[in-house]
Protein backbone atom coordinates (compact mmCIF):
# COMPACT_ATOMS: atom_id res chain seq x y z
CA UNK A 1 0.00 0.00 0.00
CA UNK A 2 2.79 1.96 0.68
CA UNK A 3 4.15 2.16 -2.61
CA UNK A 4 0.62 2.75 -4.04
CA UNK A 5 0.59 6.00 -1.90
CA UNK A 6 3.95 7.10 -3.47
CA UNK A 7 2.95 5.91 -7.11
CA UNK A 8 -0.63 8.04 -6.34
CA UNK A 9 1.20 11.02 -5.62
CA UNK A 10 -1.17 13.54 -4.47
CA UNK A 11 -3.20 13.37 -1.36
CA UNK A 12 -6.59 14.97 -1.53
CA UNK A 13 -6.60 17.13 1.69
CA UNK A 14 -10.90 17.02 2.09
CA UNK A 15 -12.12 19.56 4.58
CA UNK A 16 -16.42 19.04 3.50
CA UNK A 17 -18.11 21.87 5.19
CA UNK A 18 -20.32 18.99 5.85
CA UNK A 19 -20.51 14.87 5.30
CA UNK A 20 -22.59 15.23 1.82
CA UNK A 21 -19.94 17.94 0.92
CA UNK A 22 -16.75 16.37 1.80
CA UNK A 23 -18.09 12.46 -0.44
CA UNK A 24 -18.65 14.64 -3.26
CA UNK A 25 -15.71 16.49 -3.22
CA UNK A 26 -13.82 13.05 -2.96
CA UNK A 27 -15.90 11.52 -5.60
CA UNK A 28 -15.03 14.26 -7.89
CA UNK A 29 -11.27 14.22 -7.08
CA UNK A 30 -10.89 10.73 -7.78
CA UNK A 31 -12.63 11.34 -11.46
CA UNK A 32 -9.92 13.88 -12.26
CA UNK A 33 -7.01 11.30 -10.63
CA UNK A 34 -6.18 12.00 -7.37
CA UNK A 35 -6.89 8.70 -5.38
CA UNK A 36 -5.02 9.34 -2.35
CA UNK A 37 -7.71 10.70 0.11
CA UNK A 38 -7.63 12.05 3.18
CA UNK A 39 -10.59 13.36 5.22
CA UNK A 40 -9.85 15.98 7.63
CA UNK A 41 -11.09 16.16 11.12
CA UNK A 42 -12.41 19.39 10.44
CA UNK A 43 -15.04 18.20 8.23
CA UNK A 44 -18.31 17.38 10.35
CA UNK A 45 -18.90 13.33 11.36
CA UNK A 46 -15.83 13.02 9.36
CA UNK A 47 -15.25 9.41 11.41
CA UNK A 48 -18.96 8.35 9.20
CA UNK A 49 -17.26 10.25 6.13
CA UNK A 50 -13.96 7.81 6.19
CA UNK A 51 -16.81 4.98 7.14
CA UNK A 52 -18.56 5.31 3.85
CA UNK A 53 -16.00 6.28 1.80
CA UNK A 54 -13.72 2.65 3.03
CA UNK A 55 -17.12 0.68 2.09
CA UNK A 56 -17.93 2.35 -0.71
CA UNK A 57 -13.87 1.98 -2.20
CA UNK A 58 -13.31 -1.47 -0.70
CA UNK A 59 -13.05 -3.18 -3.91
CA UNK A 60 -11.02 -0.56 -5.59
CA UNK A 61 -7.58 -1.13 -4.93
CA UNK A 62 -6.53 2.53 -6.68
CA UNK A 63 -8.06 4.41 -3.77
CA UNK A 64 -6.96 4.73 -0.62
CA UNK A 65 -8.60 6.62 2.71
CA UNK A 66 -7.29 7.87 5.12
CA UNK A 67 -7.74 10.53 7.86
CA UNK A 68 -6.16 14.44 8.51
CA UNK A 69 -6.10 16.72 11.17
CA UNK A 70 -5.89 13.71 14.01
CA UNK A 71 -4.85 15.68 16.51
CA UNK A 72 -5.17 13.26 19.49
CA UNK A 73 -4.61 9.34 20.24
CA UNK A 74 -8.69 9.56 20.55
CA UNK A 75 -9.27 11.04 16.87
CA UNK A 76 -6.75 8.69 15.96
CA UNK A 77 -8.24 5.14 17.63
CA UNK A 78 -11.77 7.07 15.99
CA UNK A 79 -10.01 6.96 12.46
CA UNK A 80 -8.69 3.48 12.66
CA UNK A 81 -11.88 2.25 13.85
CA UNK A 82 -14.15 4.01 10.89
CA UNK A 83 -11.27 2.17 8.35
CA UNK A 84 -8.22 4.56 7.64
CA UNK A 85 -5.75 3.19 6.55
CA UNK A 86 -3.21 6.29 7.17
CA UNK A 87 -3.30 9.28 9.68
CA UNK A 88 -1.94 12.41 9.01
CA UNK A 89 -1.77 15.34 11.40
CA UNK A 90 -0.39 18.80 11.35
CA UNK A 91 2.21 17.68 14.22
CA UNK A 92 4.17 14.96 15.59
CA UNK A 93 2.85 12.56 18.17
CA UNK A 94 4.62 9.68 19.61
CA UNK A 95 1.32 8.33 20.94
CA UNK A 96 -0.39 8.05 17.60
CA UNK A 97 2.61 6.93 16.33
CA UNK A 98 3.00 4.04 18.51
CA UNK A 99 -0.81 3.21 18.10
CA UNK A 100 -0.52 3.30 14.29
CA UNK A 101 2.81 0.50 14.59
CA UNK A 102 0.57 -1.40 16.66
CA UNK A 103 -2.08 -1.13 14.49
CA UNK A 104 -0.69 -1.26 11.20
CA UNK A 105 -1.49 1.86 9.78
CA UNK A 106 0.56 4.42 8.59
CA UNK A 107 1.29 7.55 10.24
CA UNK A 108 2.41 10.98 8.37
CA UNK A 109 2.82 13.54 10.99
CA UNK A 110 3.69 17.37 9.61
CA UNK A 111 7.51 18.53 10.40
CA UNK A 112 9.55 21.56 10.29
CA UNK A 113 12.46 20.80 11.16
CA UNK A 114 15.44 18.33 10.68
CA UNK A 115 14.75 17.60 14.82
CA UNK A 116 11.10 16.70 13.88
CA UNK A 117 11.92 14.93 10.65
CA UNK A 118 14.52 12.66 12.65
CA UNK A 119 12.65 12.15 15.45
CA UNK A 120 9.36 10.96 12.92
CA UNK A 121 11.57 8.51 11.56
CA UNK A 122 12.20 7.40 14.88
CA UNK A 123 9.14 6.47 15.35
CA UNK A 124 9.00 4.30 12.01
CA UNK A 125 6.65 7.46 10.25
CA UNK A 126 7.19 6.57 6.57
CA UNK A 127 6.53 9.52 4.70
CA UNK A 128 7.31 12.37 6.63
CA UNK A 129 4.99 15.50 5.84
CA UNK A 130 6.43 19.06 5.65
CA UNK A 131 4.25 21.28 6.93
CA UNK A 132 3.27 24.33 6.43
CA UNK A 133 4.81 23.46 2.90
CA UNK A 134 4.16 27.14 1.47
CA UNK A 135 6.47 28.66 4.02
CA UNK A 136 9.10 25.65 4.22
CA UNK A 137 9.27 25.81 0.44
CA UNK A 138 11.02 23.21 -2.09
CA UNK A 139 14.18 23.66 -1.23
CA UNK A 140 13.78 22.46 1.87
CA UNK A 141 13.84 18.90 0.23
CA UNK A 142 16.82 19.26 -0.76
CA UNK A 143 18.37 20.72 2.00
CA UNK A 144 17.13 17.74 4.28
CA UNK A 145 18.15 15.20 1.62
CA UNK A 146 21.62 16.25 1.49
CA UNK A 147 22.52 14.85 5.04
CA UNK A 148 18.84 12.20 5.32
CA UNK A 149 18.75 11.15 1.57
CA UNK A 150 16.62 8.03 2.59
CA UNK A 151 13.85 10.34 4.02
CA UNK A 152 10.48 10.49 1.91
CA UNK A 153 9.02 13.86 2.41
CA UNK A 154 5.33 15.00 1.56
CA UNK A 155 4.58 18.51 1.11
CA UNK A 156 1.58 20.25 2.48
CA UNK A 157 0.05 23.58 2.16
CA UNK A 158 1.25 25.70 0.03
CA UNK A 159 1.20 23.50 -3.24
CA UNK A 160 -0.51 24.71 -6.38
CA UNK A 161 -0.53 23.50 -9.85
CA UNK A 162 1.70 26.01 -10.42
CA UNK A 163 4.49 24.83 -8.39
CA UNK A 164 3.72 21.15 -8.01
CA UNK A 165 6.66 20.43 -10.62
CA UNK A 166 9.01 21.91 -8.68
CA UNK A 167 8.12 19.86 -5.36
CA UNK A 168 8.55 16.59 -7.47
CA UNK A 169 11.71 17.77 -8.92
CA UNK A 170 13.15 18.49 -5.54
CA UNK A 171 12.45 15.18 -4.42
CA UNK A 172 8.75 15.12 -2.91
CA UNK A 173 7.53 11.51 -3.06
CA UNK A 174 3.43 12.84 -2.80
CA UNK A 175 2.10 16.16 -2.17
CA UNK A 176 -1.51 17.07 -0.12
CA UNK A 177 -3.12 19.41 -1.93
CA UNK A 178 -5.96 20.84 -0.33
CA UNK A 179 -8.20 23.88 -0.92
CA UNK A 180 -7.17 24.39 -4.38
CA UNK A 181 -9.52 21.36 -4.92
CA UNK A 182 -12.65 22.75 -4.29
CA UNK A 183 -11.92 26.38 -5.04
CA UNK A 184 -14.57 26.60 -7.47
CA UNK A 185 -17.03 23.97 -5.89
CA UNK A 186 -18.90 27.12 -4.64
CA UNK A 187 -19.60 28.89 -7.96
CA UNK A 188 -18.91 26.22 -10.54
CA UNK A 189 -20.17 22.79 -8.62
CA UNK A 190 -17.75 19.74 -7.87
CA UNK A 191 -17.27 19.57 -11.58
CA UNK A 192 -14.68 21.95 -11.00
CA UNK A 193 -13.25 19.77 -8.72
CA UNK A 194 -12.39 16.96 -11.30
CA UNK A 195 -10.89 19.33 -13.70
CA UNK A 196 -8.83 21.22 -11.37
CA UNK A 197 -7.70 17.18 -10.07
CA UNK A 198 -6.92 16.61 -14.11
CA UNK A 199 -5.06 19.77 -14.29
CA UNK A 200 -2.97 18.82 -11.13
CA UNK A 201 -2.25 15.39 -12.59
CA UNK A 202 -1.08 17.05 -15.91
CA UNK A 203 1.01 19.67 -14.27
CA UNK A 204 3.43 16.45 -13.27
CA UNK A 205 3.19 14.08 -15.99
Amino acid sequence: MLNRLKENFFFAVIRGKSAEDAIEITKHAILGGIRNIEITYTTPNASDVIKKLSDDFKENQEVIIGAGTVMSLELAKEAIQAGASFLVSPHFDKEIADLANQEQVYYFPGCATATEVVTAMKSSCPIIKLFPGGILGPGFIKDIHGPIPEVDLMPSGGVSIDNVADWKKAGAVAVGVGSALSSKVEVEGYDSVTEIAKAFVKAVQ
